[in-house]
């Protein structure tokens, strides 16, 4: 259970990094569900890369509050960059 934990503190903060990103700008807005998503997935990987790089999460060695810090820090950032950018993405597309 405890390996898990720090991949749904990432999920979690991914969601609401998304949803952030999109309040914040208006016109990458993907509607609640795709922030949602977009964010769940870029939590998820934003998570993993910190874990990779020995940042936070499992691999920092436990559930501290250094580690569960970063899972959040890593898993908004990765969900907020996400959703920027499949927004752009769309918004690019919807151009043509």
């Amino acid at each position: 259970m405890e390996t898990i934990l720090p991949l749904i503190i990432q999920l979690v903060s991914g969601a609401a990094g998304g949803n952030i990103i999109a309040a914040l700008i208006k016109k990458l807005d993907l509607g609640p569900v795709g922030n949602s998503i977009a964010g769940i997935l870029g939590g998820a990987l934003g998570g993993q890369l910190l874990g990779m790089l020995g940042v936070g999460g499992a691999a920092a060695g436990g559930l501290d509050l250094g580690s569960i810090l970063s899972s959040v820090a890593g898993g908004g950032v990765g969900g907020g960059v996400l959703m920027a950018i499949v927004g752009l993405i769309k918004q690019a597309m919807a151009k043509k």
